[in-house]
Formats: C-alpha cells, structure tokens, sequence
C-alpha cells in the first residue's frame, strides 16, 4: 500500500514537472515568434521610411533643378524673341548691327511713324528743333513735338539717301544722312544697346 501510495505521489510529480516544462516551452515559443513578427515589422517600417527618405531626397533635387533652369544653359531672349546683345561701347559694335539699326530708323522715318522712333530712342534726347533749347526728356514729350515737326521733309530725304557702309564708329556714335551730313539723326551705345542720342536739323 505504501509503495503504490509512493508511486502515484511520483508519477503525480514527475506529471507536474512535465506539465511546468511544457507550459514554459509554449510560452518561450509565443514569446519568441512575438520578438520575431516585431523585429520583422521594425525592419518593414525602417525600409518603408528608407525608401520615402529617397524618394523625397529625388523630388527635392527635382524640384531644385526646375527652379534653376539657368544651370542648365540656355541664351537670353529679348521681349521680341531675339538674342540680347550688349556693348560696351560704339567701337564694339559690328557693321552689320550698325547697318540693321539704321536701317530701322530708315523705316520709321519714311512712315513718319513717330512712335517705331521713339522705341528706338533713349530719353533724354536732343531733337534741334529751331525755338527749342533741344532737350527732349520723355518718350510722352517726343510724340508730343508730332510728325511735322520731327520728320521733316529736309530730314527724310537726307536719312532715305543715307549710306551706312563702312561708316567709322566714334565718340559720337554712328551719322545717318546724305552726303552733306545735315539733317541727320545719331545713334550709339547707350546702357550696353544701340539707340538715338539726337536729331539734328
């Protein structure tokens, strides 16, 4: 009786520790497949925000290259669509780009258009008109003066004979008129551009 007592008491122990073993285990294993799905997600998240880092890093330099179009190269334009081109004085300018100025003023003078002038011009500007003390200030004050006392017939006739080739750049600027030299209008470099500096009569 007493050795059938001892044997259930260690069969119900040995049941015990198997059952405390085996739970642990469980639990060790639940523990560990948890550490795991973290460490898993962890690295999910950390590659998520690598991957969002690099994509606003490239959108960033995108957007700093679309801000900078000058980087890229690229020539300055006129409002007329034209290439800008400066000067540093009247002896830097070329023939052919005294020849083409002239001929703009040919044209504004033989339609009297006072106004295609007065956008080639540079204001203040001198128009020796007799009676006047010849200073002009404003583009408003030369459209003012009008057609029939600017473009004279004397004027037009001496500008339309005028020959631009092979004409010397000087201090002055550049002569447009006929042979005796008078009337004539004047142009130069003024502020890096070609424009009219006087009209004489």
């Amino acid at each position: 009786m007493k050795m059938r007592k001892w044997m259930l008491a260690a069969g119900l122990t040995a049941a015990m520790i198997l059952a405390g073993c085996g739970g642990n285990t469980g639990t060790d294993a639940a523990q560990t497949q948890e550490t795991e799905e973290a460490a898993q997600e962890n690295t999910e998240q950390a590659d998520t925000s690598a991957q969002e880092d690099s994509e606003q890093a490239e959108d960033a330099e995108t957007g700093q290259e679309e801000q900078n179009p000058e980087e890229t190269g690229g020539s300055e334009t006129s409002e007329s669509g034209e290439e800008a081109v400066t000067y540093e004085d009247n002896f830097a300018v070329d023939s052919e780009a005294v020849s083409a100025f002239a001929d703009k003023i040919k044209e504004a003078v033989a339609a009297k258009d006072m106004e295609a002038l007065a956008d080639l011009t540079s204001f203040p500007v001198y128009v020796g008109i007799p009676d006047t003390d010849g200073i002009v200030e404003t583009r408003e004050d030369f459209l003012a003066l009008g057609a029939d006392q600017v473009l004279t017939d004397e004027l037009s006739a001496s500008v339309e004979a005028a020959d631009m080739s092979g004409q010397e750049p000087s201090m002055a600027g550049f002569v447009v008129s006929g042979e005796s030299g008078r009337p004539s209008i004047i142009f130069g470099v003024v502020d890096g551009k070609l424009a009219v500096t006087g009209i004489n009569y």
